[in-house]
């Protein structure tokens, strides 16, 4: 009976090990599948997407839009501009998957409907008081740039430079750069209703500028090129220029968050898009077309 029970207990002894080294083959075969599947190459990002908005942001979305489908060749990309208002606006009726803006929804749109709108900001972006390459000025105080756009000054001998009449050039407004313009440089103070002209996009205002003697305006630092510098004359504000260098040391006030605004979360190639557009391999080309990456700003 004992070499009886001996024999039995040998024998499930050796069933046992051997379910064992079954089990150990099989959970090394499971670690390797697990392996490959972290190895396997990321599921490409399809679909096609609209940005609408901020044509001071609009330079940035076309290029980051650009090596974004390079990267990823079954997604579309389409920018379009209209100004941060209308950008705000097309998101929340679901026209834009992105609405671009120079400024917060909540100073454009009604609560209740901002709150539908999540924000996104991507990076900083300074602008600049320009002027017909005519007008023999190169600072004005915040003071006189107010009384300008007020209709209080009107010739530019006031303020240091030949009898010239000024003409204004203003935006939209439903232009983000205009509300910047009027919170950071206007004081808050409206402009003169019916003062001068008005014009819907940066490239509109360059034009106009360009054309029309002692004229002033205001353009985003990235659309201010050489080719367009050969066109306008930018002006320093209090003494100081219009550079992302001095926006980030605080000495400029003309500057603003740029904002990508999506209708509740985002979501599919929107998110991919904006997640891209923060990535820090993007960080020189944001700096190399005039914006200020959100990394730098303190």
């Amino acid at each position: 009976m004992k070499k009886k029970g001996l024999k039995g207990l040998m024998l499930i002894m050796s069933v046992v090990l051997a379910t064992g080294v079954l089990a150990g083959c099989g959970g090394s075969n499971s670690g390797s599948t697990g392996s490959n599947a972290n190895d396997t190459k990321k599921e490409e990002v399809s679909g096609s997407i609209t940005l609408a908005g901020s044509t001071a942001l609009q330079p940035l979305a076309e290029q980051l839009g650009k090596t974004f489908t390079q990267k990823n060749s079954k997604a579309t990309v389409n920018v379009q501009g209209g100004g941060s208002g209308t950008g705000l606006n097309l998101a929340l009726q679901g026209t834009a998957d992105i609405g671009n803006s120079d400024v917060t929804a909540e100073s454009k749109l009604d609560a209740s409907k901002a709150k539908q709108l999540v924000d996104h900001k991507v990076c900083a972006i300074g602008f600049a008081v320009v002027v017909n390459p005519s007008v023999k000025v190169d600072n004005l105080t915040k003071d006189q740039i107010q009384k300008i756009f007020t209709g209080e000054i009107t010739n530019w001998k006031d303020v240091g430079g030949d009898d010239m009449k000024i003409n204004i050039i203003n935006r939209t407004k439903s232009s983000g750069t205009r509300a910047t313009f009027k919170d950071t440089v206007m004081g808050g103070k409206d402009e003169k209703e019916g003062l001068g002209t008005t014009q819907d996009s940066n490239g509109n205002v360059e034009n106009a500028i360009k054309t029309t003697q002692g004229s002033i305006s205001y353009l985003a630092l990235s659309y201010l090129t050489d080719s367009v510098k050969a066109n306008v004359k930018p002006l320093k504000i209090e003494g100081v220029e219009a550079t992302s260098e001095n926006i980030i040391a605080k000495k400029y006030p003309f500057w603003s968050y740029e904002h990508m605004y999506t209708k509740g979360e985002a979501k599919g190639v929107a998110k991919a898009f904006i997640d891209y557009t923060l990535n820090s391999e993007n960080k020189d080309t944001i700096k190399k077309l005039g914006y200020i990456p959100m990394g730098d700003m303190k």
